[in-house]
């Protein structure tokens, strides 16, 4: 609340003061003209009748009250990499793409841009086709090698969350193989990463669409990573989910805050400008361990560098698995405790925190067991050739990919089914079963 004041009054001020200063480059211009082109409206008018969805979300979004168009995000020189090569209208000098990539975005969202792509998320889709492993799953193992098929898994599954490198057709249309999706970490033509769209979906871009938990749910579910489950198992789930739809989404950046909420949602803690905090779009920012790897290391990479090292060398990368608070991770701890202190006291916090912390080093007790085990019988030629057809390499995906993360995120994010039941339960079978082959494979110096 005392930061919707201070805003308010700092506003109120530079009004106030805006003619007395001198330098014109140090008021910010905030005249809008929302008169639009004849092109502009020509679009308008047209897909008012051809897409009526599109234009009616685009209507009540805050691009159209401030006069953005369609031209502004869709319209392209002729020889951009983005443009259909066909003008659009036909009988105009104007080219489209039904592509918006970030280069657009940063045009007037440059600060959301950068701190993107310091982000976990900007690797979304650079990481995957940058391994092998990831590849050979998804055209090999799953898409069983076939040569018009092999794709499907990828263009279904994978990219529509982690985004793809979007190819264009000989018209300069993207290919069915690799858009539409939503992806978070698309690789565009222009040399664009990311997809603002997966969290404020189009055409409305409401940024009461992404603080709600709907918009990470649609990628942060299931067996590997359910965070939508773990958050609707937590008490912060049970009040949101019992009250949200009361709630005010619609503050500005850094002033949305208690009492707009009475529970935190996933943008809460990771994103938004809680207390002293400042808004922020890199989602690593605030995370002091990496809980999604085989390993859970401390996050010590600082800012992401998969976007940079793209964009520099046009070679895809793993970036950096460990990103996380430029300054380490205790200063990411510290910052998500400033989260929490809004509505608990520290020793709450303190004390949670602590326990979370040793349910992850639980967790990478058993995986060191686990990987021992893996490596010994890696060296002996005790494992079969194809991971999944090898019962070993099957359970030991699991304990780290299912199992593992499940009761490691759930003790971060207070989800005592996943903690418990979902998490270090299933580990505890897990482990017993890899003994167990272990020592059958040692013993007889054969795979059954």
């Amino acid at each position: 609340m005392l930061k919707k004041v201070i805003a308010l009054i700092a506003c109120l001020f530079s009004f106030a003061f805006a003619e007395s200063i001198s330098d014109a480059n140090l008021v910010k211009n905030l005249k809008v003209d929302r008169n639009l082109t004849p092109l502009a409206k020509s679009c308008v008018e047209c897909h008012a009748k051809e897409t009526p969805g599109i234009v009616a979300d685009w209507k009540n979004s805050r691009h159209a009250h401030v006069g953005v168009s369609c031209t502004d995000c869709h319209s392209h020189p002729a020889d951009s990499p983005m443009a259909m090569k066909q003008a659009h209208p036909k009988d105009s000098n104007n080219h489209v793409s039904a592509l918006v990539s970030p280069k657009t975005c940063e045009k007037c969202h440059a600060n959301e841009v950068k701190e993107f792509n310091e982000s976990g998320h900007a690797r979304g889709g650079i990481q995957v086709y940058a391994k092998k492993g990831m590849l050979d799953l998804m055209y090999h193992f799953e898409g069983r090698g076939h040569p018009d098929l092999q794709i499907s898994p990828d263009s279904t599954g994978c990219m529509q969350c982690h985004g793809s490198v979007i190819k264009m057709d000989a018209d300069n249309r993207p290919t069915k193989e690799t858009w539409p999706n939503y992806g978070i970490g698309n690789l565009y033509p222009d040399g664009g990463i990311g997809g603002c769209k997966a969290c404020h979906s189009g055409h409305k871009f409401a940024v009461s669409e992404a603080r709600k938990p709907a918009a990470c749910a649609s990628c942060h579910l299931g067996p590997d990573h359910p965070d939508i489950e773990i958050y609707n198992n937590s008490m912060h789930g049970h009040i949101f989910n019992s009250e949200g739809s009361t709630w005010n989404f619609d503050s500005a950046p850094d002033t949305w805050a208690v009492p707009d909420y009475r529970a935190p949602t996933c943008a809460t803690c990771h994103m938004s400008g809680v207390g002293e905090l400042q808004t922020t779009h890199n989602v690593s920012r605030r995370l002091k361990w990496n809980l999604w790897a085989p390993h859970s290391n401390l996050r010590t990479g600082g800012n992401d560098t998969a976007v940079s090292e793209y964009q520099k060398t046009g070679k895809l990368n793993v970036g950096t698995p460990l990103a996380g608070h430029v300054d380490g991770p205790d200063a990411a701890r510290k910052e998500m405790m400033m989260v929490c202190r809004e509505c608990h006291s520290s020793l709450h916090s303190e004390n949670f925190f602590a326990m979370a912390d040793k349910h992850v080093m639980l967790y990478n007790d058993y995986h060191k067991d686990a990987k021992a085990m893996l490596d010994d019988l890696k060296s002996k030629k005790l494992l079969k050739e194809d991971p999944w057809a090898d019962e070993f390499q099957r359970i030991y995906y699991h304990l780290w990919h299912h199992e593992g993360r499940r009761m490691r995120q759930g003790a971060m994010m207070n989800g005592p089914d996943y903690a418990h039941w979902h998490g270090v339960f299933e580990l505890k079978d897990d482990i017993r079963k890899l003994k167990d082959i272990y020592d059958k494979r040692l013993k007889s110096g054969t795979i059954e």
